[in-house]
């Protein structure tokens, strides 16, 4: 087993996690959550995101809303709701102390 196979469970799991932290910078398009994360190791595809974003919608972390598109039809924002910037706190307080533990244990 390679250790990008290793890592495919981590990358899946952090997923929601980076997308609250592309949402929590704006409103923002799918195809914009995409494309931010076309250029890392946590590329993924519609079939992807918009089950995941459902997922996060019913458990109340994000909202949507509709905007006219100048290139077709209306399009959903996406936000962060009050629980939704609550859990990104937690996550980001939880990750910090990840990466504390791991540096601690690699001296």
């Amino acid at each position: 087993m390679s250790v990008n196979e290793k890592f495919t469970a981590i990358r899946k799991g952090l997923l929601e996690f980076l997308i609250l932290k592309i949402v929590a910078a704006d409103k923002v398009y799918v195809a914009d959550m995409l494309q931010r994360l076309s250029a890392t190791e946590f590329a993924t595809q519609e079939g992807t995101l918009y089950p995941l974003l459902s997922k996060m919608r019913r458990e109340g972390l994000v909202d949507y809303e509709w905007r006219e598109s100048e290139a077709g039809p209306p399009r959903k924002y996406y936000k962060l709701t009050d629980k939704g910037t609550a859990q990104l706190a937690e996550l980001d307080e939880y990750w910090r102390g990840i990466n504390t533990t791991i540096d601690e244990l690699g001296r």
